[in-house]
């Protein structure tokens, strides 16, 4: 069985000694001066087949229990810097760090164990069919067989016999031959074959099982060693499945993920070209930018530092688009009040984006996307800042030269609120004006023509139907700072963006594979759900506590991905509940997230063409849900022109003493959205004709709205009320009723099965569809 892994663990090590050939070098360093391999990290070798104890973790074991557990050694990871060790009890291929090695021991020896003691063999016993098993493992007598098999095989099994020397110690460096699975077994009985002759010597059982005290009312392993703890493995790695169907673009994407080392400073950087190449061009562009002046430190002045950071800028289809080299200055050693003051900038919110994506899917408005070169280099710094020499770069500097700032550059406090302000006075210049539901977004009207202007620090969005207008601000923008134009919208801020004859479509999977392989969860079992049906988490006094980094890294790349992801926003919302004190339930329930997305890694949001920019809103509210504090948690779902563009999942702040509270305080939660909305598309130019229809699967929270009844339950709920039946008198809502099952909010207020979900994203247009792409979109 072991066939493959000890063929990848020759060409591991083959691919790491150096040879005559190619002039004492490893074949690995001339295979990277002609092409980009994936990253290979390089462990101390260990012996093949040898015994290996993997450590149990704190979290997995009580204080009597073992704190480790036997294995056999089978080669060195992939995709994970560790050692991969096979656990026959439970049949898992462990890849890890955390492990000892017993290289004079090979776990299948070719003794047997003592009286009273398991054999060896016993684990790979389920990989034998019954007859061809021998039913007596405690004594092993060789019988002279006819068979020219035996006959060619027992002379090497007697010479190997003679040389060997017992050993009173538990370690034997000889035992390295596997007699057992050399000599060919039949189908006759031991008795009915001929004897050797008595001066060879018989193979008798020596124990080469090492068992690690534990107590004896602990016999039986506790359950959470048992395989099913860990059956979330899927009966197919990824390993083993072929991608010679794939496209090229696939292949070039799959590749991509792991293809690439990131320098982690200057000095490694400069041994790459292609870095080497990328850091030239930031100096070029901070000296064209005149960024710095240089001068003689001041007395009593201080210096900040300055790092280079690199990153890999990636295409749609997962290629590489550039190499990026970025020099950063330490902003954390700046002081208050004197080397800035105000820092305070806007970045565009994800909401509007999607706003503006379904008004550009229902209109068949365009989507141009744009990048500001050294964005920042742009600002004109204000305050006295002085710089040290960029590392790597400091040879033309005197002693106690330094780098007088004069633009804003990376990493400075204020640098972003600089930015923003020099590209808001060039958007007023061209006639543009902010948005006061956003200030990202610019807008310029001209009679039926509209063109609109998004931007998140250096990345910009530019849509509307009038072309000549868009055509002037594109010309102009290039005027006042050095842009690239990237032609129709793609990739936005890590969101795939795919155009068709359908719709625009967006999704994260590539965010998603990432998220993957960094958990390590890229072979898993993909589960249907996000979260168990009805599941309810909260902090257990004896609970089992869990890494809290590594928890609350992997809940905060979840709470980005629930951007385009809707369908797990009310699992992240309840795993974020628990940064703080995170344990092992709770982690359970991320990988649960994790294990979904690994099925539905496709998934995305899908905005069609419906011909009107309707607003509607569906709301809905639990009931004291929280088992902790018995809190309600609200969500609402919000469309335009038929598409989703918002959605919230979140607790209350208080606590209700009905369902009809938790109903009433979600209503008002959903037509704050609404206002919201209106505003904004009144400024685009599409002012809503109609009443926005909330839909509540609530009758007695409609007829409270509605009707002005005095009850005891509500008196407390005064605001509310009043908010949401002022805005019903002014004609800007009104309050439909829809029944549970068709109430789509539903999925953000607790967990729901399979059938429930599915329902609901269907109806909201969230899935993966196959559409097909007209051109680069």
């Amino acid at each position: 069985m072991f066939w493959p892994e000890a063929l990848a663990t020759s060409t591991y090590l083959l691919n790491r000694l150096p040879t005559k050939i190619l002039d004492m070098k490893t074949p690995l360093n001339t295979l990277e001066k002609f092409t980009k391999i994936p990253p290979t990290l390089t462990l101390e070798p260990k012996i093949f087949g040898c015994t290996v104890f993997v450590h149990i973790p704190k979290s997995y074991r009580d204080k009597l229990d073992p704190c480790s557990e036997k294995c056999v050694f089978v080669g060195y990871g992939v995709n994970q810097k560790g050692y991969r060790c096979y656990n026959p009890k439970t049949r898992r291929m462990i890849t890890t760090m955390n492990c000892d090695f017993l290289e004079t021991k090979f776990f299948y020896s070719s003794q047997h164990s003592g009286q009273g003691e398991e054999s060896s063999h016993d684990s790979l016993s389920w990989l034998t069919n019954d007859e061809e098993t021998c039913s007596n493992h405690s004594t092993t007598s060789l019988g002279v067989n006819n068979t020219s098999a035996t006959q060619d095989v027992l002379p090497h099994l007697i010479s190997e016999v003679n040389n060997f020397e017992p050993n009173n110690s538990q370690t034997n460096n000889s035992s390295h031959e596997m007699v057992e699975d050399t000599v060919p077994q039949e189908s006759e009985e031991p008795e009915n074959q001929g004897p050797i002759d008595q001066e060879e010597p018989v193979l008798e059982e020596v124990s080469e099982r090492y068992t690690l005290p534990a107590r004896a009312n602990r016999g039986v392993p506790a359950k959470r060693y048992s395989p099913e703890k860990f059956s979330r493995g899927s009966r197919y790695p990824m390993a083993n499945i072929a991608n010679g169907c794939l496209t090229t673009e696939a292949k070039a994407f799959s590749a991509s993920l792991y293809s690439e080392k990131i320098p982690s400073n200057p000095k490694e950087a400069l041994k790459s070209e292609n870095w080497k190449k990328a850091m030239d061009e930031e100096m070029d562009a901070l000296r064209k930018n005149k960024t710095w002046e240089k001068c003689t430190l001041p007395d009593g002045k201080k210096p900040v530092g300055c790092r280079w950071i690199f990153t890999i800028k990636y295409k749609p289809d997962g290629t590489i688009d550039r190499y990026k080299a970025r020099l950063v200055a330490k902003g954390y050693t700046q002081t208050y009040g004197i080397d800035y003051s105000e820092t305070f900038s806007p970045v565009a919110k994800i909401d509007t984006i999607r706003v503006l994506f379904s008004i550009a899917s229902n209109q068949g408005w365009p989507l141009h996307q744009f990048d500001v070169k050294n964005a920042f280099l742009h600002g004109d710094l204000k305050e006295e800042v002085y710089m040290e020499a960029p590392p790597g770069f400091s040879s033309g500097f005197k002693t106690r030269e330094v780098c007088r700032l004069k633009k804003s550059l990376y990493g400075l406090k204020q640098s972003p609120r600089a930015w923003f302000g020099r590209f808001t006075i060039a958007m007023k210049k061209y006639g543009f004006k902010q948005s006061n539901s956003d200030h990202t977004l610019f807008l310029k009207r001209r009679q039926e023509y509209v063109t609109c202007l998004i931007i998140y620090v250096d990345d910009m969005i530019i849509t509307g139907n009038d072309d000549q207008e868009i055509k002037k601000l594109k010309e102009g923008l290039f005027t006042e700072f050095e842009m690239k134009d990237l032609g129709r919208l793609k990739y936005f801020l890590g969101i795939e963006v795919l155009r068709s004859q359908h719709g625009i479509f967006i999704c994260q999977k590539k965010y998603i594979l990432d998220l993957l392989a960094e958990t390590g969860m890229l072979d898993c079992k993909p589960a249907e759900t996000p979260m168990i049906a009805n599941q309810k988490l909260y902090i257990e006094p004896e609970g089992e506590p869990t890494d809290k980094g590594r928890y609350q890294r992997m809940v905060g790349k979840l709470i980005y991905l629930s951007h385009t992801r809707p369908d797990i926003a009310y699992a992240v919302g309840v795993v974020s509940q628990f940064m703080h004190q995170p344990q092992k339930a709770h982690m359970d329930a991320v990988e649960r997230i994790i294990e979904y997305l690994k099925g539905t890694a496709g998934y995305g949001v899908l905005f069609k063409s419906n011909g009107h920019l309707n607003v509607q809103i569906y709301t809905d509210a639990d009931w004291a849900g929280d088992k902790g504090n018995r809190r309600s948690t609200s969500g609402y779902f919000s469309l335009v022109g038929g598409n989703l563009v918002t959605w919230r999942s979140k607790k209350q702040r208080v606590v209700s003493l009905s369902s009809v509270e938790a109903e009433y305080r979600g209503i008002s939660k959903g037509v704050a959205e609404v206002l919201w909305i209106r505003k904004l598309l009144t400024e685009v130019g599409f002012r809503p004709r109609k009443a926005t229809q909330v839909f509540c699967d609530n009758k007695a929270a409609i007829q409270i709205s509605e009707n002005p009844v005095q009850h005891d339950r509500t008196k407390h709920v005064e605001i509310d009320r009043h908010f949401i039946k002022e805005k019903l008198e002014a004609g800007i809502i009104e309050l439909p009723f829809v029944k549970s099952e068709d109430q789509l909010a539903d999925i953000l207020t607790k967990a729901v099965g399979t059938r429930s979900l599915q329902d609901c994203l269907d109806k909201l247009n969230i899935g993966d569809p196959t559409i097909q792409l007209e051109g680069e979109c």
